[in-house]
């Protein structure tokens, strides 16, 4: 039964109040790759990224044109109120896309997808923090993670770096080749650009190498130079950088010309195939192997991952040609991915199982963002593109573990008269530990029972 309670947990994103543990934990996660819906109807409801980048769009624009109008008006800012609200509208547009992805973990058939899901978009993360991804977050999670997290690390990570959210987050949209025709015409007029390397350098360190894995910096400039061009449409000024339409496009105008040499590997393609050609090698580099390897380990084995798990997931990768399903088959597999020590919850993970555990279907109001604020984990609002940490040390103070207490209090008012007792042998069944079982014995009231479950140790824990 602690199998069960393994899977349900660490593998999955917690039980819910009346399904039944698994019987057959491994085949219950393998049988979820089957399950598993891509683009449901929540998905496909919100406006997508075209839509978004249109939308931040006129609101940059007609931010500058209040602007310039309070500048005629001898600086007297004029109400400027409609001119905000696109603004206001990607505000909203992100509200709905965290409700989205919270209901989706909450009702998933596929659990262990979704926590897949959450894996890669911290692996390859953005941030809300910069307006011009506040209403793309959810899109690209949407649009570059879910479609993908099946399929090739490859194919994930090509649909990753040409997401309008990553190019723009990591301002690959105004990296110019200083010998591209705009960036000889730009030199000319006394304007000069250059090269942006943040995406190429994130791309290296921690997108698909990892860091001390051997490149320097001149694989990073090579990088960036292959990956000129690689833009966003709809956005600029500049008739030949409008492209076609929103989204993203090979802007050839300020594409770098010339051969590129990265790794010790030279590549002549030409335009956007150069980008490509060094990407699709990335993907399928050993150091790639062994640091996703190592990623997908601490995550599920524990903060200091095992060797051998390690080595089973990066053997996985690179014979399967980084195949994410067979790595994944291979975590299944490990005896210690069920044998490792307990992971601490993330607030994320924390909020998402204990909304299960009292069968939650929605997200519910008292739930809003202020709440994943108080707890210290945003949606989509990491501190840098390196993602959230995956150890206990970042969430265990005992300031958070006091918020944690304060939301187990309010959910468990919400939910109402359960039994705790059954519930907890239910949600961690052969793992519910003696001590809490005499604390929910203990407690004055159904309430304080659930509320005493939600903050327990094994729900601190997975």
């Amino acid at each position: 039964m602690r199998d069960s309670s393994i899977a349900l947990n660490r593998f999955g994103l917690g039980g819910r109040k009346g399904e039944a543990p698994p019987a057959d934990p491994k085949r219950w996660l393998l049988d979820q790759f089957g399950r598993f819906e891509p683009r449901p109807a929540a998905v496909t409801a919100l406006p997508g990224s075209s839509t978004l980048v249109t939308m931040f769009r006129d609101a940059r624009d007609n931010q500058r044109d209040a602007k310039r109008e309070a500048d005629a008006a001898g600086g007297q800012m004029p109400d400027i109120a409609p001119e905000l609200r696109p603004y206001r509208a990607l505000r909203d547009a992100y509200g709905q896309a965290a409700a989205v992805r919270t209901n989706l973990a909450l009702t998933t058939p596929a659990p262990f997808v979704e926590r897949l899901i959450h894996f890669w978009a911290n692996h390859f993360a953005v941030s809300i923090d910069k307006l011009v991804t506040l209403g793309l977050a959810g899109a690209f999670e949407f649009e570059a993670i879910r479609p993908n997290v099946l399929g090739k690390f490859s194919d994930l990570l090509l649909a990753v770096e040409r997401h309008p959210a990553m190019l723009l987050y990591l301002d690959q949209a105004q990296s110019v080749g200083p010998d591209s025709m705009l960036g000889q015409i730009a030199a000319r007029r006394g304007n000069k650009r250059g090269l942006n390397e943040n995406l190429a350098r994130e791309i290296l360190e921690l997108h698909t190498l990892g860091v001390r894995s051997g490149y320097g910096q001149e694989d990073v400039t090579e990088l960036a130079r292959a990956l000129t061009g690689w833009s966003v449409g709809g956005l600029a000024q500049q008739p030949l950088l409008r492209g076609p339409g929103p989204g993203y496009w090979f802007a050839a105008p300020i594409h770098q010309p010339g051969d590129r040499t990265v790794l010790g590997k030279r590549y002549g393609q030409s335009g956007e195939a150069q980008g490509e050609a060094i990407l699709r090698d990335l993907a399928a580099h050993p150091a790639t192997a062994r640091h996703i390897a190592t990623k997908l380990a601490r995550h599920f084995g524990g903060d200091e991952p095992p060797a051998a798990l390690v080595t089973r997931l990066e053997q996985a990768f690179l014979k399967s040609g980084g195949d994410l399903p067979t790595v994944y088959r291979a975590l299944i597999e490990a005896p210690e991915a069920w044998s490792g020590p307990a992971k601490f919850r993330t607030p994320w993970d924390w909020t998402l199982a204990a909304l299960r555990a009292v069968g939650t279907q929605q997200l519910p109001a008292l739930m809003n963002a202020s709440t994943f604020n108080q707890l210290g984990q945003p949606i989509w609002r990491p501190g840098s593109p390196a993602g959230w940490d995956d150890t206990a040390p970042s969430w265990a103070g005992p300031d958070a573990l006091y918020r944690r207490v304060e939301v187990a209090e309010r959910i468990a008012a919400r939910a109402g008269p359960l039994d705790a007792r059954t519930l907890a042998e239910q949600l961690f069944p052969g793992a519910l530990s003696e001590p809490s079982r005499k604390a929910l014995a203990g407690a004055e009231s159904p309430t304080q029972a659930l509320a005493l479950l939600l903050a327990s140790p094994e729900m601190m824990r997975r």
